[in-house]
């Protein structure tokens, strides 16, 4: 049971605490499957998006028997993740004033061995030409080195582009080749894409974010809603669409997205796992063309 459905968590689109429940459990089919077994960080807003949020991924208190969690340790003690692999956890999230779901790329209970590298395209200023002309630099790369790539709108600002990753491998070798795809595209455009985090030091240029590949480091899931004005969604798409320019970081929405699954289907389908990973706990494919 959703508590409080008619508090307005987005002020300027009148979308209530009850309509993202609704999201979510209307998409929970389509968005389980990609979330399933990571550990999740929570972005909640209390007092909706006008309001200062928090991040929240150690759940100690005040929750279900029935919520999954996930113990990772980190220094002096342990962090108790909460899980997402059913229909009313996803309404037990959203209930906590969850608006967006940060995710590992890894899956318990296989949390040392990511099964995805994340490169995050995080742009300094409003250049539509220049972040596709990034993103598409990506795919390269990583079809350079042999590896297919899928691409969804982050919600936010960029682009996320990721590649599947072999049952072995380690953070590390997830972030060698996040690296080396980042080495590859500065080298090639160091007058438009940066290392550099602090935006001081970015000269306007585009942030080609590999931090996402460290352990314990998350990415907003697929299909998780965005805290910005009108509830951007971060929505897998397909390659053609960014070459053509129709698609951009917030062209998807809440309240969009019945028409666009129903038009496209999950386009990151091929990206799951073919048997369903079992926790062991506490409590067309946008792809190279």
């Amino acid at each position: 049971m959703i508590t409080h459905p008619d508090k307005v968590l987005f002020p300027d689109d009148g979308i209530t605490k009850g309509e993202v429940a609704a999201y979510y459990d209307e998409f929970a089919e389509v968005m389980l499957p990609h979330v399933r077994n990571r550990p999740i960080t929570m972005e909640r807003f209390p007092s909706g998006i006008g309001a200062k949020g928090f991040l929240q991924k150690n759940v100690v208190k005040g929750f279900p028997e029935w919520l999954k969690r996930v113990e990772t340790p980190k220094k002096g003690g342990v962090v108790f993740y909460p899980l997402a692999t059913s229909r009313r956890d996803l309404q037990w999230l959203a209930n906590q004033n969850t608006v967006t779901l940060h995710v590992w790329t890894s899956r318990t209970p296989r949390l040392l061995h990511p099964d995805l590298c994340v490169i995050d395209l995080d742009p300094s200023a409003d250049e539509p030409d220049v972040l596709r002309a990034a993103v598409l630099a990506v795919r390269e790369a990583f079809a350079e080195l042999n590896h297919d790539s899928w691409v969804k709108t982050s919600g936010s600002k960029g682009f996320h582009v990721v590649v599947p990753l072999r049952p072995k491998a380690t953070f590390h070798d997830a972030s060698a080749l996040a690296e080396r795809v980042a080495s590859i595209v500065i080298d090639r455009d160091p007058e438009h894409l940066t290392r550099e985090f602090s935006k001081a030091d970015r000269g306007g240029r585009i942030l080609i974010d590999t931090g996402r590949n460290r352990g314990g480091a998350t990415f907003a899931a697929p299909y998780t809603v965005r805290a910005r004005r009108g509830a951007p969604v971060s929505a897998p798409c397909t390659w053609d669409e960014i070459e053509s320019g129709v698609v951009h970081p917030q062209s998807f929405t809440l309240r969009t997205m019945r028409e666009r699954l129903a038009k496209t289907g999950d386009l990151w389908a091929d990206l799951l796992p073919r048997r369903p990973r079992r926790a062991s706990v506490t409590g067309s494919p946008a792809r190279r063309s």
